[in-house]
């Protein structure tokens, strides 16, 4: 590795040599227009659009021209310029796109100065060919190809209407299907995605080319549960960046791409609706969208769009945790919580864009997302709080038997609402066979929690209480024999507690690119982009713990007559909501504010950004070379209060700048146009989440672990030199086969250490505070197989497979050992990630199976204790998709998810020290698309 990690350095450097005397940069944006490639001389300029048979742009197709080699790739609109020879007359295209055989087009003399359109023919439903359906998976499968296959960088594109295919209601579920994607779940729902084995904060997320922030205060990471699937056009996950994109993706970047009214010829509409079941739920969800656009203006050149999502779930999943804790006996279970939750979450979002086209030059537009998710959450909650006793002789690490326990019930009710919206504003000009392109943009997150209130009874009773983790994942627990918790007399009312939170997270991007030709085989590009954030997370606690706090009626008085259970625990009856509800608005506004806790969770903090590129690119027959650097300066400020032991409240501040240079050097040679080398050689950052830089502290408390969370000003960015090599063949007449390989070497990588403590008086506290360990490497391999089975004969050619394979293996090192540890896995790092599915697509009818899992991955690292490291198990998962043509562009469908039921399991170093272990049902969905 020591070699591979020279190598690298020394050819980082090599393509700064390669940029050599590069002009000086301008503001930097990702352009999405097709630009001339592979020239070998100049003339008239050719444009055009192509689509398919149903008016549907065609993104990816690679237009040649015969007998000059030049060639130019269409866009997301099926848009594509290409320079011609100077001689006049009339010339050839070649138009090749996967899943369909080539097309040539003549292009008259008189032609050649106009913006043409080219229709490539349906499908003549012949063995190997697409049959379109107006959702045909094979059809959304080769958008996504010939994207990749034309792609100058390592990419993996998910069409729109690929993602419809599988049943992902928002961003994250649908990434995880893309080779080398790992995602975080919360209630059974992806949040968070694992791009090649790293941290969720190492992928930044961007809709239409800007960057949005992260509604949770504690990360860079962006909550994608917020964000509905049917609300995209395209998935783009980048592998390997460029220089014009912000640097910040060390695993990779994620753009969200919108519809555009241009994706189609004049006007469309579609839309879905449909309701599911789930195992775990109360009564039934819904989820709907619907999407119109049109075109119009003597030439067409105004284009409008709307699109709107909706739905709705209400589950109640199962969920019990364990907290161990170091004893003098080894790890020992110190509480336990059980959990029982109804969950009602809505999502509603929005998209809205006004383009203007007047010629084939330029292009200007306007465009606004909006996405909300909100989510009810009631909680009951049984809880014993083992370490309040005594433990008694003869335990052993799966067994125990602990005298004077406590034993407490609690409601909760928690309302979190997150809402993101982006609004940009841009032009492109195209002047002679340059660009010039200028974009503006605002984006704002916030997370809120209108609610976040908890009543808590304790019993009276301190009895012996034992457990038995024979069965790892449900122990056996006395208490459900002996019933203590059911002696509701006992119980007296021990305190409220109530939290307000609200983070607000906003964005400003102005950005500029140029792209120009240098003779007949490079482009050289240049730009900037200049990013302004600022965050504000403020936090209220409120605690009552008076006697004249307790609610007028008992803890009987405050039940349902509905049963709560997890699994085959009976905890007795629910709380019924009205009531608590009730309580906690009659006695909010009395609650004793919690100090210094009210104030030194909070803190400000301002970022700025300021990037510069430049980038040669040199094309020429089958071969792409991109040598460029770019370069950002980082200004960070922030400030939180501290409160000092006897209560006088400061500010403390923090500060950080610095400047890095990022180097690239990325090769692409298509020996054919089917068999392409990409390679590339390039350097990314990783900046720290805010609050662990901010100098503040916050404290949370569950049950009776305390858990503090202290930043650190000193911490540094995570920076990687980057290694990416892959070859992609791909299959006629639809499919590839491909093998990506990786290597990251990382400094400064951030580790949040955790260690038992005391804070504020109490001991056991759980401390948790980011360190950098100094150096570090992380490194992979991908493999990707996709290819419809038209080969075989008969009804067997409508078979196909997607089947995707990743190993990831990586540690960071520190200079100080912990626990005689210097040597660490990566959090969020599964060594295996695999998909696998097997569809049917046979005139109207089209089925799919798929199967995705993750090996288990580290969570958390003590530092004290080894063996109490935290990790979250892997997770398989079935899902089932079907659908069948009624009429031309009207589908009914079916979709089956988590069919295996997977429960969500955490452990603390070894399996059988379960923390918590929660299932969520299947879900049947069903329903109608239209797509007209």
């Amino acid at each position: 590795m020591l070699a591979i990690r020279s190598g690298i350095r020394g050819l980082a450097g090599a393509s700064l040599i390669a940029l050599g005397c590069a002009a000086t940069p301008v503001f930097a944006a990702p352009g999405d227009a097709a630009t001339p490639a592979g020239v070998p001389a100049s003339g008239p300029i050719l444009s055009g659009r192509i689509y398919d048979a149903t008016g549907v742009a065609l993104p990816g197709a690679r237009v040649v021209v015969e007998g000059t080699g030049a060639q130019a790739t269409t866009n997301l609109q099926g848009e594509f310029s290409i320079v011609t020879p100077e001689a006049p007359g009339d010339i050839t295209l070649l138009v090749d796109y996967l899943g369909r055989p080539p097309v040539t087009r003549v292009v008259a003399a008189a032609d050649r100065g106009r913006d043409i359109s080219l229709t490539l023919p349906a499908a003549s439903g012949e063995a190997g060919d697409i049959v379109v359906t107006g959702a045909s998976l094979l059809d959304n499968t080769a958008r996504a190809l010939n994207q990749q296959r034309t792609a100058d960088n390592t990419v993996t594109i998910i069409s729109a209407d690929a993602i419809g295919r599988f049943p992902d209601p928002n961003i994250a579920e649908a990434l995880q299907r893309a080779p080398g994607v790992g995602i975080e779940r919360d209630q059974g729902e992806g949040r968070y995605i694992n791009v090649r084995g790293a941290p969720s904060e190492w992928s930044a997320i961007s809709v239409d080319g800007i960057q949005i922030p992260s509604v949770d205060p504690t990360t860079r990471a962006v909550d994608l549960d917020t964000l509905p699937s049917d609300i995209v056009a395209n998935l783009e996950v980048t592998k390997s960046l460029l220089p014009y994109q912000d640097s910040d993706s060390i695993a990779g970047a994620v753009n969200i791409t919108t519809r555009s009214p241009f994706d189609r010829k004049g006007f469309a509409l579609t839309g879905m609706a449909g309701a599911s079941y789930n195992q775990y739920g109360k009564g039934h969800d819904y989820r709907g969208s619907a999407a119109v656009s049109d075109t119009f203006g003597p030439d067409r050149q105004f284009g409008l769009l709307f699109s709107g999502s909706y739905s709705r779930t209400h589950r109640r999943p199962d969920n019990v945790e364990n907290t161990w804790t170091q004893t003098a006996n080894d790890p020992r279970v110190t509480e336990t919580l059980f959990k029982d939750y109804d969950t009602k979450r809505q999502r509603m979002a929005g998209t809205g864009a006004f383009e203007w086209r007047p010629s084939d030059a330029t292009h200007a537009w306007v465009r606004g997302t909006y996405a909300r998710f909100e989510d009810d959450e009631f909680r009951d909650r049984i809880g014993i709080l083992w370490g309040d006793g005594t433990l008694q002789a003869g335990s052993t690490d799966r067994t125990a038997t602990y005298r004077n326990t406590r034993i407490e019930k609690q409601v909760r009710h928690r309302k979190q609402v997150n809402e993101i919206w982006s609004a940009t504003a841009g032009i492109e000009q195209r002047l002679g066979e340059g660009t010039i392109r200028a974009d503006v943009a605002y984006s704002e997150s916030s997370q809120t929690y209108p609610r976040r209130d908890e009543l808590l009874f304790r019993s009276t009773l301190r009895p012996t209480l034992s457990y038995d983790f024979g069965n790892v994942d449900l122990p056996s627990y006395s208490l459900f024999q002996s019933k203590e918790h059911l002696q509701l007399g006992t119980f007296g009312f021990q305190e409220n507690a109530y939290r307000s939170n609200t983070t607000r997270n906003d964005e400003l991007t102005v950005a500029v690119r140029s792209d120009l030709p240098v003779g007949d085989l490079v482009t050289f590009s240049s730009g900037g982009k200049y990013r302004e954030r600022h965050i504000n997370a403020d936090e209220e606690r409120f605690r009552d713990r008076r006697a004249t706090a307790a609610p007028t009626r008992n803890l009987a008085g405050l039940l349902s007559d509905q049963e709560s259970r997890n699994f085959g625990y009976e905890l007795g009856q629910r709380f019924d909501t009205g009531l608590a509800d009730a309580y906690f608005d009659a006695t909010k506004a009395a609650s004793q504010r919690r100090l210094p806790q009210s104030l030194t969770a909070d803190y400000v903090a301002e970022e700025k950004i300021f990037g510069m590129f430049g980038m040669a690119k040199y094309v020429k027959d089958g071969t792409t070379l991109i040598a460029g650097l770019r370069v950002e300066t980082t200004d960070f400020e922030s400030r939180a209060p501290s409160v000092s032991r006897t209560g006088a409240v400061t500010t403390a501040r923090g500060s950080n700048g610095y400047t890095d240079f990022f180097p690239n050097l990325t090769l692409r040679q298509a020996f054919t146009p089917n068999l392409i080398l990409r390679a590339a050689l390039s350097r990314a950052i990783n900046r720290p989440n805010f609050p662990q830089i901010a100098p503040r502290v916050l404290e949370t408390t569950e049950g009776n672990t305390v858990r503090v969370d202290f930043g650190n000003p000193d911490l540094k960015p995570t920076l990687s030199n980057n290694a990416d090599a892959g070859l992609e063949y791909y299959i006629r007449p639809l499919g590839v086969i491909s093998v990506n390989a990786f290597y990251k070497d990382l400094s400064d990588y951030r580790y949040t250490l955790t260690s038992t403590g005391i804070y504020n008086g109490v001991g056991g506290a759980i401390l948790s505070r980011p360190v950098n360990a100094r150096k570090g490497e992380l490194y992979g391999v991908e493999l990707n197989w996709q290819q419809q089975l038209s080969f075989l004969p008969g009804v067997l050619g409508g078979f196909g497979v997607f089947a995707n394979y990743t190993y990831t293996q990586g540690h960071a090192t520190f200079d100080t050992a912990f626990a005689g540890r210097s040597r660490f896995a990566l959090p969020g790092q599964s060594k295996h990630m695999w998909n696998a599915s097997v569809f049917y697509e046979r005139g109207p009818v089209n089925v799919r199976v798929a199967y995705t899992k993750r090996s288990d991955y580290l969570d958390e690292i003590n530092a004290d204790v080894p063996g109490l490291d935290l990790y979250w198990e892997g997770r398989g998962q079935l899902d089932v998709t079907g659908s069948v043509q009624l009429a031309k562009g009207i589908n009914l469908f079916a979709e089956g998810k988590n069919l295996t039921n997977t429960p969500g399991v955490r452990y603390f170093g070894e399996r059988y020290r379960t923390y918590e272990y929660e299932k969520f049902g299947y879900t049947l969905f069903g329903g109608l698309r239209v797509k007209l």
